[in-house]
C-alpha cells in the first residue's frame, strides 16, 4: 500500500470507511464550485470517483490519495495525480489536483499534500513533468500552484462547461 507521511498528513489509498466523509465533502456546494461543472456529487457519484481513482492506481501506478489528518485521523479530502482528459491543452498529460473539505481550507494542507505528491511523482514514479489547471477566478488554487513552483503556461476553456482555466506546468527534473 502506497503511503506518504508529511508533518501533519497521511496520504494513502482509499478505504471503505472513506466513502461517507468524502461524500460529505462532495456534497458541499462551496467546495465543489471549483471542480469541472461546479455541482455537488451524490454518495453514488463519490463511490464512482473512488473506484475510478483506485483503478487509475492499478493501471498507471499513481492516482489520487486520501488525505488524512495525522492528529485526528479525519479525512480532509483528496490529492493526487491523474491522466488529464480535458482541456485539450493538457489532455493525456499527468495532472495534479486536490479537493479538501472547507473546514480544512486556509491551514496549508493543500500545499503540504500537493508538495508531497510532486515529490512522489519525481522520486517514486520518475515523472519528469506535471501539469495543472484551475479556474481563472480560483486565487486559492493558483496560490498553491505558485507555492509548488508551477509556472502558468497559458489559458484554456473547459470543453464541457465553458469556464476559463489557467494552465500550469512544472519540469520535475529541476524540482526541489
Amino acid at each position: 500500500m502506497t503511503e506518504i507521511r508529511t508533518p501533519r498528513l497521511l496520504l494513502r489509498r482509499w478505504l471503505d470507511d472513506d466513502l461517507v466523509p468524502l461524500s460529505e465533502i462532495h456534497a458541499d456546494p462551496v467546495v465543489m464550485q471549483r471542480v469541472p461543472d461546479g455541482s455537488p456529487r451524490s454518495l453514488e457519484q463519490t463511490a464512482e470517483d473512488i473506484e475510478a481513482w483506485e483503478e487509475e492506481w492499478d493501471e498507471e501506478g499513481f492516482g489520487v490519495f486520501a488525505v488524512e489528518l495525522l492528529g485526528s485521523g479525519e479525512l480532509a479530502g483528496a490529492v493526487g495525480l491523474s491522466v488529464a482528459d480535458a482541456p485539450a491543452e493538457i489532455s493525456g498529460q499527468i495532472a495534479i489536483n486536490w479537493r479538501l473539505g472547507r473546514v480544512f481550507w486556509g491551514q496549508g494542507y493543500a500545499s503540504e499534500a500537493a508538495h508531497a505528491t510532486l515529490e512522489f511523482a519525481v522520486q517514486d514514479r520518475g515523472l519528469d513533468r506535471v501539469v495543472a489547471v484551475c479556474r481563472l477566478d480560483d486565487r486559492a488554487s493558483a496560490n498553491v500552484l505558485d507555492k509548488l513552483g508551477m509556472q502558468r503556461e497559458g489559458a484554456a476553456r473547459h470543453p464541457d462547461h465553458d469556464h476559463g482555466l489557467a494552465v500550469y506546468g512544472i519540469d520535475l527534473t529541476q524540482y526541489q
